[in-house]
This record gives C-alpha cells, sequence and structure tokens, in this order.
C-alpha cells in the first residue's frame, strides 16, 4: 500500500561532482571530486514550486521534466510512497555539460532525496540502479552515491525484456592524490562526442586499454607513482581530439610535463590527477586563456539530511 509523506517533510541532499573515464576505464571508472549541488526537498500540500540558482539557472526548467523532479517521482515510485506536492532549491555548483557529471548528480539528488522523504527504504544499490537508469551507464551515478572511486558496469538480461542492472563498487582512494579541473568555458554535447567514436577498435588498442585499466584501479588504490601510465587511452580520447581541440592542447600539455591528465567524461573539461601540486605557472597560463581552473578533493558520499516541521 502506497505510503503518503507527511507535508512538512524535508529532505536536504550534498551531492558530489564526478569525473568518468579517468582515461582508458571508457563507462567503467569514475570518481567524486568535491564540487558540490545542493538539493531542498519540501513536501507541500499540492502542486510542484521550483526555484533553481548558480549554474544552469537561466536554462534549466521549473516543472516536471527537470531530471531532479524526474529522479524524486522515479524513487518515490520505488519506495512506494507518495507526495502531495514538493519544493524543489537547487542551488548547483556543478558546471552543466562540462563533463562532471551534472546530470547524474542531478539524479542522483532526487533519488536520494526522495529516499529520504520515505524514510529510506532503497538501498544502496537500488539507488545506483535508479539514478544511472537516466543515463544509461552507472560511472558517474554510482561515483556520486558512493563516493570515492567507482568501478561500474552494466549486467545486460539474458531475456532481452528486463531493464538493464547498473551495477558499481567502490574503491579505496590513496590519500595523497587530488584532482585539478580545467574548464573550458563552452558546452559539450555528450551524444555528438560519442558520435565520432567508431564502431569498431583493433584487438591492439583493445589490450592496451584493458591493461591501463587495471593499472589505473592499482593507481588509484596503492600506487599513485602510477597515475600518469593509468590515464593512458586508446579508445576516445584520440577520436574526440579533432572536436574538442582546446581540452586535447590542455591534457597534451599537462601530460608532456608528466601530470596524469585525462579528458573528463565527454568533455571539455581536462581533469588531473595528483599527489604533487601543480605547478602555478601552468595553471595561471591556463586561466589567461579563458580556462576556469578549480583544485579538488577526492569527495565522500552524497549527504542527505532530513527534517519535519
Amino acid at each position: 500500500m502506497t505510503a503518503d509523506i507527511q507535508v512538512g517533510t524535508k529532505a536536504t541532499v550534498k551531492v558530489p561532482a564526478s569525473s568518468a573515464n579517468l582515461g582508458p576505464g571508457f563507462d567503467t571508472l569514475g570518481i567524486a571530486v568535491s564540487l558540490y549541488d545542493t538539493v531542498e526537498v519540501e513536501v507541500i500540500a499540492s502542486g510542484l514550486e521550483m526555484e533553481i540558482y548558480g549554474e544552469g539557472a537561466d536554462d534549466l526548467p521549473r516543472n516536471e521534466s527537470h531530471l531532479v523532479v524526474k529522479a524524486i517521482r522515479s524513487a518515490l515510485a520505488a519506495a512506494d510512497a507518495n507526495a502531495p506536492g514538493l519544493r524543489v532549491v537547487c542551488t548547483n555548483a556543478i558546471p552543466q555539460s562540462r563533463g562532471l557529471g551534472s546530470s547524474a548528480s542531478a539524479a542522483v539528488a532526487g533519488v536520494v532525496a526522495a529516499n529520504g522523504l520515505a524514510g529510506n527504504p532503497l538501498s544502496q544499490e537500488q539507488l545506483v540502479q535508479l539514478s544511472s537508469a537516466f543515463e544509461g551507464h552507472p560511472d558517474n551515478s554510482s561515483a556520486s552515491v558512493l563516493g570515492g572511486a567507482v568501478v561500474s558496469w552494466t549486467a545486460i538480461p539474458v531475456d532481452g525484456h528486463s531493464l538493464p542492472e547498473y551495477k558499481a563498487v567502490g574503491i579505496p582512494v590513496h590519500p595523497a592524490i587530488n584532482a585539478t579541473a580545467l574548464i573550458p568555458q563552452f558546452h559539450a554535447s555528450t551524444q555528438a562526442v560519442r558520435r565520432v567514436l567508431p564502431s569498431h577498435v583493433t584487438h591492439g588498442d583493445a589490450t592496451f586499454n584493458v591493461s591501463r585499466t587495471a593499472v589505473q584501479v592499482a593507481a588509484l588504490q596503492h600506487y599513485p607513482e602510477l597515475l600518469v601510465e593509468g590515464t593512458r587511452d586508446r579508445l576516445h580520447q584520440p577520436y574526440r581530439a579533432d572536436v574538442l581541440p582546446v581540452t586535447a592542447e590542455w591534457v597534451n600539455r599537462l601530460r608532456n610535463r608528466g601530470y596524469a591528465a585525462y579528458l573528463s567524461g565527454a568533455g571539455p573539461t581536462c581533469m588531473v590527477l595528483h599527489t604533487d601540486p601543480i605547478d602555478q605557472d601552468v595553471l595561471e597560463d591556463a586561466r589567461k586563456q579563458g580556462l576556469r581552473v578549480l583544485e579538488l578533493e577526492i569527495a565522500g558520499p552524497v549527504e542527505v539530511e532530513v527534517s519535519h516541521t
């Protein structure tokens, strides 16, 4: 029997941004970073009220089509709960369409908020499943749910009819590792950037990426000196360089100086994983060229607080 949530129940969610692929781990590896959206969801008597501040405030819808609202509805249904009305306030710090998991973070925020409002009946595995379903792969969303670094995968049902199952496990990150994001001032469409990828790759390139993904998992946990080798890739970044020339330039410049730089998700952000600070002259040069530079830490999992008025 569907349970009605009491009017005045409020969930406040703090959800981290994420960086996917980490070089070779295409649609598999992800990591949460210390850049956060905050979403407040309060149960009201009826209707939908929505406010948006910060990133995307001028562009995002304020109705049922907003991804946060869709995610809330999905998780409430999964929790067998009902809210007569919702007031949603989004304060966004994660840049939109920059390869930092803004869409995944929105989905995670909605799912986790709804779960909190309903009394937390959903498991962590269900939170990953529900939030990942909106994008069709779990690398970004599972990183925002679990925090730290993740290895994720999609289980395709053998019957051909059931929905895919999105899975992820967290892996601990060496405490010395930090991240720096260099963010160009333009958007990148994930779909458009995916279209440049070939339908087939060589056995040699596949072997190369399998080995470097294994190196990256080891580097993240125990051997940060291997981060440069662990971020090498042949499956997607070389093909995306022509459509993201600014990003490719900075990835190459940083790697030539010994930094573990890679294209974050579908871009255009260039992300660097490092233990020693990046030379400030390099970062200042990036700022002069119009890139936003964010020096970040590896983030923990999504957080939620529930209150009653």
